[in-house]
């Protein structure tokens, strides 16, 4: 079963990021903001010590820390992250996460596609 997405594409939404924003005790919360065929807009919350284990996307990602701190290793490198800073992985880059405190981010996702018209994606 997919997650519905909090932004319909039929309509206009504002959305406080803050307020979105769900943290778990012990655990990464994740919530789908906007979907569609070409992109992926997902906040997460991190609670201390969480992490995720290294991985690779066929995505295009940027990374936004909207608040705390984190560790993103990048190709074997580790690079100390804090709210405000961007963060842009190519396609297949193995990376990893982990919450040095807790910490909230927002993914954009994109396939690599040139001229897409957005429409959403099949559910």
């Amino acid at each position: 079963m997919s997650e519905q997405p909090l932004v319909s594409l039929d309509e206009q939404r504002i959305l406080s990021l803050n307020t979105e924003t769900q943290f778990a005790a012990h655990g990464i919360v994740s919530r789908t903001l906007l979907r569609t065929s070409a992109t992926r807009v997902v906040l997460f919350g991190f609670a201390a010590g969480q992490e995720l284990s290294e991985h690779t996307s066929p995505h295009h990602a940027l990374v936004q820390v909207l608040s705390g701190e984190c560790e993103w290793t990048l190709d074997g490198k580790v690079h100390a992250l804090r709210a405000g800073d961007l963060l842009y992985m190519p396609p297949s880059l193995p990376h990893a996460v982990r919450a040095t405190q807790q910490f909230s981010m927002l993914l954009t996702l994109f396939k690599n596609v040139d001229n897409v018209v957005m429409k959403p994606a099949k559910t």
